[in-house]
């Protein structure tokens, strides 16, 4: 009769045990939704944030650009606004990177990106060659190569780009005789740095792809 009552006992106890595995699982299951949809909630929210600050950052680039050339427009007596891009435009920056540096706004854009990543010493130093190139008085060209040497070049310089020790060495003593190619073996390699690494990145990134978005047009704009 024992062993009869302990054969019995047995199904009550294995399903007592289904039971509260299915109710724990249960309450697996709900857990890991809350979970992903929290998870999936913050995603969200820093994507928005990050747009947000992308925002932030290309409008301060593009304040600094517009002011400084509305300062230099008023001595020639021209003005220029720089506006957002239409998505056909934007689009065109991904054909190639001169494309992008070409264009003001996408210019400033690559830049609040690099600033994004913590590498924007790079485009400033081609901008900084790309003016030190267009240099015509030799003693501005002097005082331009030993400030672009100091800020970019030198060890421990306060925006040092990675560059190979024998370029370095090399713009140190051509900077003693100023001339218009300076710097040109430092620029093709940040800009080859730039193309094939940040460019890339940049034409990924969230910002772009919201750029490259068309409006949808809404009905009551059709009926218009």
């Amino acid at each position: 009769r024992a062993a009869a009552e302990r054969r019995r006992s047995v199904p009550v106890a294995m399903q007592s045990a289904l039971f509260l595995a299915v109710q724990h699982g249960g309450r697996m299951e709900r857990g890991g939704r809350r979970r992903s949809e929290a998870e999936e909630a913050e995603k969200g929210r820093m994507k928005r944030t990050i747009i947000k600050d992308w925002k932030t950052r290309l409008s301060y680039f593009l304040q600094n650009s517009s002011n400084s050339n509305k300062r230099k427009s008023k001595k020639a007596g021209k003005h220029r606004n720089y506006f957002r891009p239409s998505p056909e435009e934007a689009q065109l920056w991904s054909e190639a990177f001169d494309e992008l540096l070409a264009n003001k706004y996408g210019l400033a854009a690559f830049r609040a990106f690099l600033k994004s990543e913590f590498c924007e010493e790079n485009i400033e130093f081609w901008l900084a060659c790309e003016d030190f190139k267009k240099t015509k008085s030799p003693q501005k060209l002097t005082s331009k190569a030993k400030k672009i040497y100091n800020d970019f070049i030198e060890k421990e310089a306060p925006k040092e780009i990675n560059i190979d020790f024998q370029t370095k060495n090399m713009i140190a003593q051509n900077i003693q005789e100023a001339t218009h190619t300076c710097f040109s073996a430092a620029q093709k390699r940040v800009y080859s740095l730039m193309e094939n690494n940040s460019y890339p990145r940049f034409l990924e990134s969230e910002f772009y792809q919201e750029l490259c978005k068309k409006t949808p047009i809404t009905r009551a704009a059709q009926g218009t």
